[in-house]
């Protein structure tokens, strides 16, 4: 039972907690991300690029080769799959980088922007003197008086 109480209190900590809310976030940040990039970006690209769709650019690196069959339906020699790299789906991705990065950036500026400005806003705190050294402050500055100043 110990170690499911200790659990309890590791999920329950704050920090667990703002972690697993971020995780959501982001995830759906991500969809909105990849949205706007393939809805609106990636169109506009495209217009300016004329025409020119980048998902559907690849690489053929091998021709795939398709079923054969004889008259009978028996297959001769199986289907071989089309060997492609996929650079424009690369670009579009790193088109949905720079947005996140991008958005993160303004985000944290915005953060430390406010963090200055509520640093600003708080007094600075002096310390004040215990009651035991108000007391030897005041038998130090009679003893001065007493002594005629010399120490």
């Amino acid at each position: 039972m110990g170690m499911l109480k200790e659990f309890k209190e590791f999920a329950m900590r704050g920090n667990l907690v703002d972690i697993a809310v971020a995780f959501v976030m982001g995830a759906s940040f991500g969809k909105i991300v990849t949205s706007f990039v393939d809805g609106i970006v990636m169109p506009l690209i495209s217009m300016l690029t004329g025409g020119v769709n980048f998902n559907d650019k690849v690489l053929v690196l091998k021709e795939g080769i398709p079923a054969v069959k004889d008259a009978a339906g028996k297959l001769v020699t199986p289907a071989v799959a089309e060997v492609v790299v996929k650079y424009g789906a690369f670009i579009t991705n790193v088109f949905d980088f720079i947005v996140v990065s991008f958005s993160v950036f303004l985000v944290i500026q915005a953060i430390n922007r406010l963090k200055r400005v509520s640093e600003k806003d708080q007094p600075v705190a002096t310390e004040e003197a215990s009651n035991a050294d108000k007391l030897l402050a005041e038998i130090r500055d009679a003893l001065k008086k007493t002594d005629g100043g010399a120490e």
